[in-house]
Formats: structure tokens, C-alpha cells, sequence
């Protein structure tokens, strides 16, 4: 591309980063960087009533956790600042244009009370008329609509502004994702409000004098936001200004239900925070979100944020809902882990100290045994970090309860004879026994009782670690305690075999 790129993403901190909003980022983020462009933050927090506290600071942390830098935002200003519209707003940059709309008659003051607007609309209701609002200065000259002004104002009411919308027009543009998108002006309900009772900007006014004031060139955000077009497009060109090019990314979709992917769902895990909190990687995030309604070419599937920067082409992002789906999410998780497991273990050992296996302090004199019991315990098998913990725990840190099936094993004559043989054996054996020599020792066993199987592997394993299935036996009795081992033997024989 020629033109200069500068693409915007512009969370409002009414909440903390959601998938959606994060795959508005990425995506953006990829096109600036893929032809040299500039990826602005922009906050849209004049919703105060719905803003939280550190709303903004968790968008901005989330999204540097994810990999993404920025070029301008209110942290790092260029010449284009302020970056949130609060500010902007406190600083006039709002009220000219809408000043200018006024003057040209291209909007209007307007007084309705909200129980005259709801009466209107259950009028429209009765008579099967799709909901619009009715222009309250039909017929009258300027003069006239402005002595109503003066009129309503000596009754004490406020006026909010409204856009007098060209009923007629039809408002077309070539959307990037979609394609060619038409909407009838009537097709928005009607004259709509620029301006609030208290001076604020609406979201459709400000966005498009902050896009044009930043000089943004392209608009890419979700299809949510496809009706809201017209409008934006309607000031734009009430302003004699150039439109950027707009792309509506399709819809995500819980994968299982189908359904459109809502906050409302709490069966589905929706916010990276969360999935930070639970151990994944940021690179599998980036993987993982970079592939919601956008295909590369080829097979592949896992992908690193420069190579998806790289290899970035607009023209295949998906028109069809992109469907969320949790396993493939922990599948590519689990590839980056298995990736860069060394990086990864300082986080899975902080896992067994957050849920107190092990204290600090031990989780640094002693993080070369506890990396081999994690990867003993096998660890590429899991999903996230936080999985660490229950594959781990027993029985490297604390043993199971005894089941009936368990005691049947070591009762039984075969039973009784390896155990017999193996607290024997591994009695006698150094502290410093390799997995081949504890493998030479039970297949010792094999061929001098002549059992093989279940019937010698799982009375070895149940008098060791409480356990029937679980990790390859030689090497967790490498890591695991011998005289922890003993002791559990010891209890064993009292209990079960005397």
C-alpha cells in the first residue's frame, strides 16, 4: 500500500480485555505492522458511569502481555493527543463540530422529554411502523426553530443534539472483510443524537472526529459494529471529510452452542486475564486469537506473532462467524509448552508454591528436582500451568486413599510375594539408583517369582505411591524420597499384610 497506515484500537474501560476486543487488537496491530504503519491506543472512557477502576491499566497490561506494542496513546502522546476522549472532550475538540453541524442545519437541538420519545414509540408499535424518531420542527424556517429553542429553554428544559439524517440516502462502502455494504438512512431509526443534555459527545459523533483528527486510515473491528457505520460515514461526509476504509470482522461463536459469544456466557472462559491467570502462554493467545475469522495459507496451525505479522494478507480474513473453540485453545498451549518448557518452568514450579506444595524458599534451592518431578510426572500432557498442580501432587507430595482394588493386589498370594521381594530389593538399594537399575531390579523379580504384568507392576507401584496407573515407575522412583518410600511400605505391611 501507498497511503500513510494508522490504525486505532480504542477499548473503553468499562471492563477487562475480552477475546473479542483482543482479536480487534491483534488484528490491527498485525495490519500497521505488516506495511509499515502506526497501531494507536485510544481510550473511549466517557461512559463514567460504566468505567472501572484500573479498566484502562488492565487493557494496556493485557495487551502488553499478549506482545503487542503501540506507537501513540496516552502513556506515549504524539502530535495527534490527547488519547482519551475525556480529555479531549474537557479541551473543546468536540463542541466546533458541532457547532458547525448546527449552523449548517445539518442538526438541531432537540427537547423531547424521554416519556414523549416513549409515547411516540409505542404509537409507532401499534401501527406496525419500525421505530424512528419523528422531527419535531417539520414545516418551520430557521427563525422559526429557533424561537421554539429559545422557548423550551425558558421552561427550563435541556436539549440534547441530533443529526438530521437524509431520509432518502443510501450509504454504500467497500468493506475490506464483507464486501460491498449498502444501508438505506432510513435504516438507522431516525434522526440520532450527537450530543448529550450534559455537553458529552455520543460514541458515533466522537469516534469519527477523533478518526479523522488522528488521521486513522482504516477501521477494522468486529461486525457488531456494521450499524454503526451509516452513521459515522453520515458526519463524515456532513464534514467534507475523507472516509477511511472500514473492515467488519465476522462474528466469534462458542464453538459448542453456536451461539454468538457473549459475557452473559459463563460456561466459556472470555477474558485473557483469565486464561493468564491460569497458566497459558501469551504466544499461544496470540496463536490462538490469531486464527479466530482469519486463515493463513498452508496446513499449519501454530504460529508466532512476528510470523503472523509477516505473513499477513487482510483479503483472507473470514466472512463466516469464527467459532471459539476450547480444545484446539488448550492444544496450542500445550504446543508452545512443550515448545519452551525450560522457559516455562520457573512458572509451573510458582504454580506448586501459589498452591502451597512447596514454600519460596524451596522452590529455589530446590528447582532442579522439582523441574525432573514435573517432568517426570508428565508435563507435556497438560494444558496449562495451572494443571501442574494436580499431576504432581499426588503422589510426589502427598499419597491417595487406599481403594479396595489397591488392597485386592497386595493381598493376593502374587501380591504378597512382590512385596515381599521388592521391600527387599529397593531396601538394599542406594539412594543414588538410576531408573535402569530400578528397572533391573523388578524385572529381577519377573523372572525369579515367575509373575509378570499387572500382577507385578501394580503391587510394586501401590506399595510406593498409593497408585495404580501413572507416570513410567523407575523414573519417578528417582526423584521421589527413599525414606519417604520406606515409610509408605512400612505402613503398607502393617496395615494390610500382617
Amino acid at each position: 500500500m501507498t497511503e500513510e497506515i494508522r490504525v486505532r484500537y480504542a477499548p473503553s474501560p468499562t471492563g477487562h480485555l475480552h477475546i473479542g476486543n483482543a482479536r480487534t487488537a491483534i488484528f490491527n496491530w498485525l495490519f500497521a505492522r505488516h506495511y509499515n504503519g502506526k497501531f494507536i491506543i485510544r481510550i473511549e472512557d466517557t461512559d463514567t458511569a460504566r468505567n472501572i477502576a484500573d479498566g484502562e491499566k488492565s487493557q494496556l497490561d493485557n495487551l502488553a502481555w499478549l506482545g503487542l506494542d503501540w506507537d501513540e496513546s496516552p502513556e506515549n502522546p504524539g502530535e495527534y493527543g490527547p488519547y482519551r476522549q475525556s480529555e479531549r472532550n474537557e479541551q473543546g475538540l468536540y463542541q466546533p463540530f458541532i457547532d458547525e453541524l448546527l449552523a449548517k442545519g445539518l442538526a438541531y437541538k432537540s427537547y423531547k422529554t424521554t416519556e414523549t420519545i416513549a409515547a411516540e414509540r409505542e404509537a409507532q408499535q401499534a401501527a406496525k411502523q419500525a421505530p424512528h424518531y419523528v422531527y419535531e420542527y417539520e414545516g418551520l424556517t430557521s427563525e422559526e426553530r429557533e424561537a421554539k429553542y429559545a422557548e423550551f429553554e425558558a421552561q427550563g428544559l435541556k436539549a440534547v443534539v441530533r443529526f438530521r439524517v437524509p431520509e432518502e440516502k443510501v450509504y454504500a462502502w467497500d468493506d475490506i472483510v464483507k464486501g460491498h455494504i449498502e444501508i438505506g438512512a432510513k435504516e438507522v431509526g431516525g434522526d440520532w443524537v450527537i450530543q448529550k443534555t450534559d455537553g458529552m459527545p455520543t460514541y458515533n459523533f466522537a469516534v469519527v472526529v477523533d478518526d479523522h483528527l488522528m488521521k486513522i486510515s482504516h477501521v477494522l473491528r468486529g461486525d457488531d459494529h456494521v450499524s454503526n457505520t451509516p452513521k459515522q460515514i453520515m458526519i463524515f461526509e456532513a464534514l467534507g471529510w475523507n472516509v477511511p476504509k472500514f473492515g467488519h470482522m465476522a462474528l466469534i461463536i462458542n464453538g459448542e452452542t453456536g451461539k454468538k459469544l457473549s459475557k452473559r456466557d459463563e460456561n466459556l472462559l472470555q477474558f485473557v486475564e483469565q486464561y493468564h491467570e491460569l497458566g497459558y502462554q501469551p504466544q499461544a493467545m496470540v496463536n490462538f486469537i490469531g486464527l479466530l475469522g482469519w486463515s493463513p495459507k498452508g496446513e499449519d496451525e501454530i504460529f508466532s506473532l512476528e510470523s503472523f505479522k509477516q505473513m499477513f494478507d487482510e483479503t483472507r480474513l473470514s466472512k463466516a462467524n469464527a467459532k471459539f473453540d476450547q480444545k484446539k485453545l488448550e492444544w496450542i498451549n500445550n504446543q508452545w509448552m512443550r515448545r519452551d518448557l525450560d522457559q516455562v518452568m520457573p512458572q509451573l514450579i510458582q504454580e506448586l508454591v501459589n498452591a502451597n506444595l512447596v514454600s519460596e524458599a524451596d522452590a529455589e534451592t530446590k528447582k532442579d528436582w522439582l523441574a525432573e518431578v514435573i517432568k517426570v510426572a508428565g508435563v507435556e500432557g497438560i494444558s496449562y500451568t495451572r494443571e501442574v498442580v494436580a499431576l504432581v501432587r499426588q503422589p510426589f507430595f502427598e499419597l491417595g486413599d487406599m481403594t479396595d482394588e489397591m488392597v485386592d493386589y497386595l493381598t493376593s498370594d502374587d501380591g504378597r510375594k512382590v512385596f515381599s521381594a521388592w521391600e527387599s530389593a529397593y531396601t538394599a538399594l542406594p539412594e543414588s539408583a538410576t531408573a535402569e537399575d530400578y528397572m533391573n531390579t523388578i524385572r529381577s523379580i519377573q523372572n525369579t517369582l515367575e509373575i509378570k504384568g499387572r500382577n507385578l507392576w501394580n503391587p510394586i507401584r501401590i506399595a510406593t505411591t498409593h497408585e495404580i496407573q501413572g507416570p513410567n515407575l523407575p523414573e519417578m522412583l528417582v526423584v521421589m524420597d527413599k525414606k519417604t518410600i520406606l515409610s509408605t511400605m512400612a505402613d503398607i505391611k502393617a496395615t494390610y499384610l500382617n
